[in-house]
């Protein structure tokens, strides 16, 4: 029971997420079959909800009445922030919810997804569910799995528009991702690539593996160290596969709870890798929002 008030005590920021959007109509119509047109990549169950769950204003009041009038002019508000049944899970918690993105902390030991094989409840399947059972139609696509023993920010997309759209641009719409990284040792640089057998100049950067086509490049600098243990900030700099285990045990810095010879020494019990920050631009608006997620007060108190 410590362990989930210890959760709920976290907090998130979310810096200029969009609550909302406002259009002006420009035809006469009636307000359904204009959200339908307006809002046409959403199922028209999900967008009956809006009007369900009070999301819709038609000039300032509340329009709950599907056959309404709409006229030239007239403004119509359409609220991300719904009033439905609340998500609640001692391994997950739901950071930021709209209709075009889910992003979710989850605790470690608990998989992003799963294969056919594994039927075990994963973060996917528990959100799917609790969307579903606002509107039976909704989709969810997973766009950065996290392994199972690694905590943090994962990122799903709300329709197969935004998924795509995320999947053809990454490296444009993810303005920053970070993982809070625990190390045995002390990287013999304070900064540095996570670097392959490559021979480069130093400062320059390194394509450290490939992934359909796209870079994955990532960089780390050392927050603070005992010599022992070292506490690391890794940034992804392109790409979205995260290759933090393989790169810091080929620098010698093996990652606190990935080597099972080092079990018997694991002060954390856990894995040493935190999701710890994400920054992207919203589909809908082009704004950049951030999220941040604080890593366990555990990591830090290793190293002092």
């Amino acid at each position: 029971m410590a362990q989930r008030s210890d959760y709920k005590r976290k907090k998130y920021r979310g810096n200029n997420a969009p609550k909302g959007r406002t259009v002006i109509v420009k035809e006469s119509n009636t307000l359904l079959p204009f959200l339908f047109q307006l809002l046409n990549q959403q199922s028209k169950s999900s967008v009956k909800a809006l009007l369900k769950h009070r999301q819709i204003s038609l000039n300032g009041r509340v329009a709950t009445q599907f056959d309404l009038p709409v006229n030239p002019g007239d403004q119509i508000e359409i609220s991300y922030e719904r009033g439905k049944v609340e998500f609640s899970h001692s391994l997950l918690q739901i950071v930021y919810e709209d209709d075009f993105l889910l992003i979710a902390d989850k605790k470690p030991g608990l998989l992003s997804s799963a294969s056919k094989n594994v039927t075990e409840r994963t973060a996917f399947s528990m959100l799917s569910a609790y969307l579903k059972k606002n509107d039976p139609r909704s989709r969810l696509f997973l766009l950065n799995p996290l392994d199972r023993e690694t905590s943090g920010l994962i990122l799903f997309a709300r329709n197969k528009g935004v998924q795509q759209m995320f999947l053809d641009n990454w490296n444009r719409m993810v303005t920053c991702r970070s993982f809070n990284v625990v190390v045995h040792g002390k990287p013999e640089k304070e900064s540095g690539l996570l670097q392959t057998n490559q021979e480069v100049a130093e400062g320059e950067k390194v394509v450290i593996t490939s992934v359909s086509g796209r870079e994955t490049i990532m960089r780390y600098n050392t927050l603070r160290s005992n010599g022992t243990y070292s506490q690391l900030e890794v940034f992804q700099e392109a790409g979205k596969k995260s290759i933090i285990k393989e790169q810091m045990e080929r620098m010698g810095c093996p990652v606190v709870g990935s080597d099972s010879e080092m079990e018997t020494r694991n002060p954390l019990g856990r894995l040493g890798i935190h999701a710890h920050k994400l920054c992207l631009k919203h589909p809908e608006t082009g704004k950049e929002v951030c999220f941040e997620s604080p890593y366990p007060a555990s990591f830090k108190s290793i190293v002092k």
